[in-house]
């Protein structure tokens, strides 16, 4: 067997796990991971999502103890997403302003039951909406832009009253950064944050959480404000635009399609990152693992590794609680 005289040899800092774990570039944690949860009416209540194997909507008392466990296993933060009877949905979403609905006594009672766990709430139309849009829809089937930002100033005001540590306004209306941080503000919640989906596109793979929320749109869809995912400099002006108005962090959604987009605002962004590896992401892995296609656990971590290859700071997963568990176990 010939030995070539090779100076440079890559492998050989490959050559044992130790060393390995030595040279290593980047890693995930449980503390990298936000768990997205549904929220339902009832008690005791546990619904299955069917085009997400092994997510459910809880009513507030479930919720509350998946909180308790997510935050024993290293989880810092939850993001709560409402699913609203459409009985008490309207046009101008009027029972998102309700400090005494769904989502406002759930943050209260996660935070009586696990005050550090960070709780994230969705500031949008599109769940208390009969017309299923992020902002308010005209008589001419028009998104109207600054009619929805005075709704959802109105809602993050109601949020931060029940105790949400962040609000996340995910709508991508022109201007509701700026709008959401003065009304904040004025009304002394100073310390709410606000996490941005500044980068949302009008993407093919939120069809499973609209499934769990029943928030489809009732007609057309969500182009004329959710970005085109030919974009990136978009993208990047949008995210600017944002930290300019008041954002505290910044989001890129969805997550794995767009991984080139999450690494080009990470480089740019002067404010944490997140990244929302979505419903549709997660029901691709899940659809091919009870195939027996891949080995599941591997590559959910593999891919919770590419967002924080990419740029990530933080992960919202629906994967949270099962690679906390994972790494836990490690």
């Amino acid at each position: 067997m010939n030995v070539y005289d090779l100076p440079i040899r890559p492998r050989r800092n490959r050559r044992t796990e130790s060393i390995r774990s030595i040279v290593r570039e980047h890693s995930v944690s449980s503390t990298d991971l936000i768990q997205p949860m549904f929220v339902c009416e009832g008690n005791q209540k546990s619904e299955a999502i069917v085009s997400m194997p092994g997510i459910f909507r809880l009513s507030t008392d479930l919720i509350v103890k998946e909180c308790v466990a997510l935050f024993e296993l290293g989880v810092p933060g939850v993001a709560l997403f409402p699913a609203i009877s459409d009985s008490k949905k309207d046009k101008k979403a009027t029972e998102s302003l309700n400090d005494d609905g769904l989502l406002q006594t759930t943050v209260r009672a996660i935070k009586a039951a696990v005050p550090g766990i960070t709780v994230i709430t969705d500031v949008a139309m599109d769940p208390y909406s009969s017309d299923g849009h992020d902002g308010f829809v005209n008589d001419q089937g028009e998104i109207v832009n600054d009619v929805t930002l005075d709704i959802l100033a109105n809602m993050a005001i109601s949020q931060a009253r029940a105790g949400a540590d962040m609000v996340a306004p995910s709508d991508m209306m022109d201007g509701r950064v700026g709008v959401i941080r003065e009304a904040l503000d004025d009304h002394g919640f100073t310390n709410v944050g606000i996490l941005s989906y500044s980068a949302k596109y009008a993407s093919s793979y939120y069809g499973p959480f609209r499934d769990a929320l029943s928030s489809a749109p009732k007609s057309g869809d969500k182009k004329t404000y959710q970005m085109d995912p030919a974009n990136v400099r978009e993208a990047i002006y949008e995210v600017e635009l944002d930290i300019a108005e008041g954002a505290d962090m910044v989001m890129v959604k969805p997550g794995l399609p767009y991984l080139d987009v999450l690494r080009a605002v990470s480089e740019i962004s002067n404010v944490p990152v997140a990244v929302y590896n979505v419903s549709g992401e997660y029901a691709m892995l899940r659809a091919a693992a009870e195939k027996g296609w891949l080995d599941y656990q591997k590559a959910v971590l593999e891919a919770l590794l590419s967002f924080k290859r990419a740029g990530a700071d933080m992960i919202l997963t629906y994967h949270a609680k099962e690679a906390a568990e994972w790494l836990k176990s490690k």
